[in-house]
């Protein structure tokens, strides 16, 4: 049998020789994984373990004040991984499971948290529930010290449960009712069927968004750096370490120590739960949907949904409302001075630099995911599923161990004698003032999800169709550009929204590359906020959700249009 795979393979191979524009892709492609993704992680591997690095590993993993800081790094991730999967599943629920009102707006507010910063949510609760507070001090009196771990988990789970959600949803909606309708023919209540028949079923599902979101939770240094007060985690230490300490080494031996439950995470979510098998649907659905009927369970959910949905609206709304008063949470009087400042101040090169940036690396960004995708669903050659997993790495690795990694790596330039290969990218002398590290960055983040979305769909697509393209005499490019592209569209469109919001909401990967050259939204956002102009960090936030809202609407236009008719068409 693995005889027959590599002879296999070794055709693939061979035919992808005699098509030379696909080989010079997948060389690219190859490059791209190995320079932009492998060469910054193996840096820190390698500062790590020089002479200067060990002994700091020894001293970290002996010191308690180094030990607390990873315990508290792990009991924040599990609390957000629980308590996040806990809202996701919830909302997926209540819109699969329930015959209630308002599912769209449900829906609306679960889908808010992506196009906003990281940390804008820990900045409006900082104004509504903080120690002066316009509700916690306000409307009932209490001085409520929302910094450290409490307030960590809340607007965490928050701003992090629209992925368990999202996932959980198309699970749910994938389940056969048929299931549900055997076993109460068969007598079990709907609780004893909810425990041993859904819950089983949406476990893969259940793990999965667990982990994805402590991975998320430990890699976010935002949050931290704006509420964390005295919990101290390993992203803020290590941001002190750069920033404070100027002491790379340092920085690098507790990247690895944080990059350690990170890979550990991934593999287990890529390697095990997702090969977890769990069948539900076998050909199409014959029964019928069923929906939660008891009047206690069904508006008890409801209500804690819509109480959710209430409290996340709240916390935007107090980001809009402080936009435009004169000091949020003090001063109630209008003004438009706060958006003066963004528009015609420091803040002005910072939209038009963050969105530029963001407009370069999103149709990269895009083109690459999509064309990993291609290659590793179509093609079949020895390196396959390592270039899968290369790729998928940009996500894995917490943004903040690939900043301290493009420092190391391309703080001087890669020569091959006289010639430069890989020119200085970070640092005031970097090319366009360390704009292209950034650009790198941006596209090596964005990259998985449009890998992802396009992996999805190519197994939807049956080969067949782009097999008979190329027997009628077209080249595999011919058939990619006129076959395969049309046909996931969606995924292409997925890829462009999910590159073009990360890159315009991200902050720990690119937080050490930025130069007084090029400024980015999300930094100045943090900066006012350190300095407690509050106002103005809500003016920015609005400025930049404004900006990606109007992002979408031109993807879709450019390229989701037909997509969007093809779904009225079928009823969806």
């Amino acid at each position: 049998m693995q005889g027959i795979r590599n002879s296999q393979q070794a055709k693939q191979f061979r035919a992808l020789l005699k098509d030379p524009l696909l080989l010079v892709v997948l060389l690219f492609l190859i490059f791209f994984v190995v320079v932009a993704i492998l060469l910054p992680i193996f840096s820190i591997v390698g500062e790590s373990f020089s002479e200067e690095g060990l002994p700091l590993f020894r001293r970290y993993v002996t010191d308690p004040v180094y030990q607390n800081i990873v315990l508290n790094t792990l009991v924040m991730g599990t609390l957000v991984g629980a308590v996040g999967t806990g809202i996701g599943f919830l909302f997926a629920f209540v819109q699969v499971k329930l015959d209630v009102p308002f599912k769209r707006f449900m829906h609306f507010v679960a889908l808010v948290p992506v196009i906003s910063p990281p940390f804008a949510l820990a900045t409006s609760a900082i104004v509504l529930f903080g120690r002066s507070g316009s509700i916690s001090r306000g409307i009932f009196g209490v001085r409520y010290d929302i910094y450290g771990l409490n307030g960590l988990v809340f607007v965490m789970a928050l701003s992090f449960f629209t992925i368990t959600y999202l996932n959980l949803r198309g699970m749910m909606e994938a389940l056969d009712p048929a299931l549900d309708e055997a076993a109460i023919n068969l007598g079990a209540s709907r609780w004893r069927i909810f425990r041993t028949v859904t819950i089983p079923m949406l476990l893969p599902g259940i793990a999965s968004s667990f982990l994805l979101l402590f991975v998320e939770a430990i890699a976010d240094l935002g949050n931290p750096l704006v509420l964390g007060g005295n919990y101290e985690v390993l992203a803020t230490r290590i941001y002190v370490t750069i920033i404070g300490l100027y002491n790379p080494t340092g920085a690098a031996v507790l990247s690895i120590i944080l990059l350690i439950p990170s890979l550990l995470v991934f593999v287990v979510q890529r390697y095990w739960i997702s090969r977890i098998s769990v069948v539900s649907v076998t050909g199409k659905p014959a029964g019928t949907p069923q929906t939660i009927k008891n009047p206690y369970v069904k508006w008890g959910l409801f209500a804690v949904v819509m109480f959710i949905c209430l409290l996340v609206v709240l916390l935007y709304g107090a980001i809009l409302h402080g936009a435009f008063v004169t000091v949020p949470g003090v001063r109630w009087d209008f003004t438009l001075d706060h958006f003066d400042f963004v528009l015609n101040g420091i803040g002005s090169q910072a939209m038009r630099d963050t969105t530029v940036l963001s407009g370069i690396a999103t149709p990269i960004a895009a083109v690459i995911g999509i064309l990993i995708a291609y290659i590793v669903v179509r093609k079949q050659f020895l390196g396959r599923d390592l270039l899968d997993f290369g790729a998928m790495l940009g996500i894995a690795v917490p943004g903040t161990i690939i900043g301290i990694g493009y420092i190391l790596a391309f703080n001087t330039p890669i020569m091959i004698g006289d010639v430069t290969i890989i020119p200085k990218l970070t640092g005031g002398q970097a090319i366009f003032g360390g704009a292209l590290a950034i650009v790198l960055v941006y596209i090596t983040r964005s990259v998985p999800a449009a890998l992802r979305s396009g992996v999805a769909s190519l197994s939807q697509i049956d080969p067949a169709i782009e097999e008979a393209s190329i027997s009628l005499g077209a080249d595999t490019v011919r058939t990619f550009r006129k076959i395969t592209l049309p046909l996931i569209r969606p995924a292409l469109f997925a890829g462009l929204v999910y590159a073009f919001a990360r890159s315009m909401t991200t902050i720990s990967a690119i937080i050490f590359l930025t130069t007084p050259q090029t400024k980015i939204m999300t930094q100045q956002i943090l900066n006012e906020v350190e300095n407690g102009r509050y106002g103005n960090a809500f003016a920015y936030c609005v400025i930049l959700v404004a900006i990606v809202l109007v992002a979408i609407g031109v993807f879709y236009a450019l390229v989701g249009t037909k997509t969007g008719a093809e779904r009225r068409t079928k009823g969806e």
